[in-house]
């Protein structure tokens, strides 16, 4: 089979990791004869320093004509002046906006040889293997009004969760197609007590649940969601929730599994599942760390597991999205550790060995 996917390297340490992807994605295509068409554009500071854009029409057409883009990190120093007129990070927000992605998916699964990397107690973090689905365009990242102002009795500010609901139904149903495919278990995460966009969120969830009967619907207040994923994370299978509290709540089960350098994610601009491919960006969920680049110690297993769920709901591989799968586990039984998940009795290996020993298990 063929596929084109855009290749979005990005900043800092994100060129490097993207490369251990790519490298795994050509053993995927040696080991099983499929095609992958790599197309590079620039995105973030590497774009602003070509064009003068975070992210020019031209790569943005470019990524509407492939199956998937695969994203770097992005941003750094050099682009961090507050008074600029255009920042990395505006690359990101137009390629959400540009490719209509509204549901970020973030799987957290402790591997069982990293139990002992985390901050958390091993009995905590032992068996964890859930997913946040989180809402990407919506909410008050989104709504309007948006605006700060000087009032009579000092400065002002306003943002407004705004939420309709055909957005919140369309969450929804990506959480509950997942859902069947795993465990069968979903958390809808919201305010109700407070917000009336929750009271909204919690009665659709109810009405879509009709829909899905082989899944268990649990309505969690997100305080009380926040609280169990450090008290209890193994109760969870899949999460979903809203941009602002799906923001928060992924940077704090990221922390689970020890590094963020272990975590990929995608944002999806359809509904996958019962064999269907959504349109999808795939990233690790880590940011560019520049003053790591250039030095091969960028954990690459993110960017190489977001790859691999670029398989599974971009181009609808699914064998091939668990061999890699497979590959990092073996490869991280056999000792293999970069300086972020380097533990006593661990062999120290560099952001290239590891997408070495990752490849080459693909390729057996």
């Amino acid at each position: 089979m063929k596929f084109s996917i855009a290749v979005l390297p990005g900043d800092g340490v994100g060129p490097e990791v993207v490369a251990e992807a790519v490298k795994v994605l050509e053993a995927v295509s040696q080991r099983f004869g499929h095609e992958f068409r790599l197309h590079y554009g620039a995105v973030g500071g590497a774009a602003i320093d070509e064009s003068g854009v975070a992210l020019s029409d031209d790569t943005l057409r470019l990524c509407k004509r492939c199956h998937a883009v695969l994203l770097g990190a992005v941003g750094g120093p050099k682009w961090d002046d507050p008074l600029a007129r255009v920042r990395p990070e505006d690359g990101l927000l137009a390629l959400r906006k540009g490719l209509r992605l509204f549901a970020n998916l973030r799987p957290v699964k402790v591997f069982p040889m990293l139990v002992d990397s985390t901050t958390l107690k091993p009995e905590i973090v032992r068996g964890v293997d859930l997913l946040v689905v989180r809402e990407l365009t919506g909410g008050l990242y989104f709504g309007r009004p948006k605006k700060r102002w000087q009032a009579a009795t000092g400065r002002r500010a306003v943002d407004s969760m705004v939420y309709s609901e055909k957005e919140i139904e369309r969450i929804l149903r990506v959480g509950f197609e997942l859902a069947m495919g795993r465990r069968r278990k979903l958390v809808s995460v919201d305010k109700a007590n407070v917000l009336e966009s929750s009271r909204l969120w919690r009665q659709v969830a109810t009405e879509v649940a009709v829909d899905y009967p082989g899944v268990e619907l649990e309505h969690m207040l997100v305080d009380a969601c926040a609280m169990r994923l450090i008290q209890r994370p193994t109760y969870f299978d899949v999460l979903v929730t809203e941009n602002t509290f799906g923001d928060i709540l992924t940077d704090e089960a990221s922390m689970l599994a020890g590094s963020m350098g272990m975590l990929p994610s995608a944002s999806l601009a359809g509904v996958p599942g019962a064999g269907a491919t959504a349109f999808g960006l795939y990233e690790p969920i880590h940011g560019s760390a520049p003053r790591r680049a250039g030095q091969n110690m960028a954990n690459p297993v993110a960017t190489i597991l977001s790859g691999a769920m670029m398989l599974r709901y971009s181009c609808g591989l699914e064998e091939e999205a668990g061999v890699v799968e497979d590959a990092v586990i073996a490869a991280l039984e056999s000792g293999c550790r970069t300086y972020d998940i380097m533990d006593e009795g661990g062999t120290m290996v560099g952001t290239r060995e590891m997408g070495d020993r990752i490849a080459g298990r693909v390729k057996a």
